[in-house]
């Protein structure tokens, strides 16, 4: 092992992070899809500016000044992955696109338990 890849095991593994970038990337794709095959502009574009939000909040909470600002900037990333899962539904619901559709929704539900797990621990504490 060179010293980078000592450096990446070293680092501890944040699953929010994680998995609030892998969300991030799929919308992404997806909205892509969206705007390209199917011409559709403006419900891709609330979906793509509330799905890489999550992610953005919560490493912009890693970095947070106090417990209570972490807790906060958290709950927003948390209001932001519930309206993807709203606009992902209406997606779905319009017929625009259902084949990738009921994944995201899938990990936009995993996303809000994690998050409100997070928050509700971080309050107890």
């Amino acid at each position: 092992m060179d010293n980078g890849e000592l450096k990446m095991k070293a680092k501890k593994s944040n699953p929010l992070l994680e998995k609030s970038y892998d969300f991030a990337l799929a919308i992404v794709q997806f909205t892509r899809i969206l705007q390209l095959e199917k011409k559709e502009y403006v419900l891709s574009k609330q979906l793509l500016r509330s799905g890489t939000a999550i992610g953005a909040l919560s490493e912009e909470a890693q970095q947070a000044e106090s417990k209570p600002d972490f807790i906060h900037k958290l709950a927003i990333a948390n209001k932001e992955a519930h309206e993807t899962h709203y606009w992902l539904r209406l997606i779905r619901d319009s017929e625009l696109e259902s084949n990738q559709v009921d994944v995201l929704i899938e990990r936009s539900e995993e996303l809000k338990r994690l998050l409100v797990s997070i928050i509700k621990s971080s309050k107890s504490k």
